[in-house]
């Protein structure tokens, strides 16, 4: 995992429990957990607005090519 081993990841555990201590650890877990939660949203939103923009741009160039040309 990005080339940190046990005892790094629990050394910088460690220090993070230092830095914030015990008390803080719940609302950070938190704010990390919906920190995620809405990156993940918004990532989902973006393929869904991409895949419902290209769809319509389907239909409007099937459209177009269906239409006859008319020659001025």
């Amino acid at each position: 995992m990005f080339g940190i081993g046990t005892t790094e990841l629990i050394i910088i555990l460690v220090i993070i429990l230092i830095i914030f201590g015990v008390g803080k650890l719940p609302s950070i877990g938190t704010g990390i957990g919906q920190a995620i939660k809405n990156f993940k949203k918004a990532t989902t939103d973006t393929d869904t607005d991409t895949a419902t923009h290209r769809e319509e741009l389907k239909s409007t160039t099937s459209a177009k090519s269906e239409e006859p040309s008319k020659k001025v």
